[in-house]
């Protein structure tokens, strides 16, 4: 994986994917997952565009309804077997439908929001169409973190090359085990927070340190991470009798 530009789903995502069309039978679609090894599978209808996903929930749901006393059940959900005839159940009675899916072209962060908003751990990926593509799940996402070192040293550098090529000169790009540091002359100190988190914004970076010298340097440095972001810490701004209070992570995260 070696893009100029971010990373976007269709970078990361699994190519070869099973799917199950509408019609295929309870035990079919156990027995994909299990063939596959995932924990849940697209329904595509004959244009290969995704109407559904069942998961191993929805095949649990279905366990639970076995010999339970008749009750109130969703409307907005098909009763199992009820379209395809008595003790018959297809994928089209279980599915969760609309289904949730994501653009290939969608940026990974995107892609990140989806899962949690919706608590899925896979999202299957679609073109302009509905088109399956793919599937993106959480392991995908956390592979640029493997990024190389000097591939995300080279990007960092890059990006500081072209957006400050005029007030920012001779500043050193050093990344070990995605820890970027920056070092090097900054002549107005809140040049290091913005270099800070485009550094933090480049595909594979864990956290950003700035180790500056010059004019700003004894009055600006910054900390970024992937977790919660970056802070700039500005001397000039706080007030030399008062210690400042340790910052929570909580804090550095701002709200949720």
């Amino acid at each position: 994986m070696t893009p100029s530009a971010p990373y976007s789903v269709e970078d990361v995502m699994t190519r070869t994917v099973v799917a199950v069309a509408p019609h295929a039978r309870f035990k079919d679609v156990v027995a994909a997952m299990g063939r596959w090894h995932v924990s849940a599978v697209p329904v595509v209808d004959d244009g290969r565009r995704v109407v559904g996903v069942v998961s191993e929930a929805d095949l649990l749901r279905r366990e639970e309804l076995r010999g339970a006393d008749p009750a109130p059940v969703d409307r907005n959900r098909k009763l199992p077997g009820s379209a395809a005839g008595a003790g018959v159940v297809r994928a089209e009675d279980l599915m969760t439908a609309p289904p949730i899916t994501v653009r290939a072209a969608a940026t990974l962060p995107h892609a990140a929001r989806l899962m949690a908003r919706h608590h899925v751990k896979r999202l299957p990926v679609v073109d302009g169409r509905g088109a399956l593509l793919g599937v993106v799940s959480r392991t995908d996402l956390l592979k640029v973190f493997l990024r190389p070192d000097e591939d995300i040293a080279g990007d960092v550098q890059g990006l500081v090359d072209r957006l400050f090529a005029g007030s920012l000169q001779g500043i050193r790009v050093a990344v070990a085990d995605g820890v970027v540091t920056l070092g090097g002359t900054v002549g107005e100190s809140d040049l290091a927070s913005v270099v800070g988190r485009l550094a933090q914004a480049v595909e594979g970076v864990v956290e950003v340190r700035c180790e500056f010298a010059g004019p700003a340097a004894s009055r600006a440095d910054c900390e970024c991470r992937a977790d919660y972001g970056c802070r700039a810490d500005s001397e000039s701004s706080a007030d030399p009798q008062t210690p400042a209070a340790p910052e929570s992570r909580a804090d550095r995260a701002g709200p949720s």
